[in-house]
């Protein structure tokens, strides 16, 4: 069992950048990433990492957020630049083997971003 513990949301206006940080009760090889669910909308891919470091984008946000990872801490980041309305959502941490994390999931954290 992996419990995931995310932290980071907050309100901010356009163009802004923030950054969400998720961290792991335990040290893991899992591919870990991000998903994000706006309401009335289901949850999209945003990014995810490999253990190695090999990252994946969704086409809405590459180029704009940077996916990161660090062992030793059991952490992953979401760093969030040229922030849009549209990336507002409840932002969620999940883990899993294979490519796609899908096993553990975290609480969700709220990003609003404002016009």
């Amino acid at each position: 069992q992996v419990q995931l513990v995310e932290s980071g949301g907050g309100l901010v206006q356009a163009g802004d950048s923030l950054r969400l940080s998720c961290a792991a009760s335990r040290r893991t090889t899992y591919t870990m990433g991000w998903f994000r669910q706006a309401p009335g909308k289901e949850r999209e891919f945003v990014a995810t990492t490999s253990w190695s470091g090999a990252n994946r984008y969704s086409d809405s946000v590459k180029g704009r957020f940077t996916i990161s990872r660090d062992n030793a801490k059991n952490t992953i980041y979401l760093q969030m630049n040229s922030l849009k309305p549209e990336d507002t959502a409840v932002y969620y941490c999940a883990a899993g083997p294979g490519s796609y994390p899908n096993a553990y999931w975290g609480q969700g954290t709220q990003v609003t971003v404002s016009s």
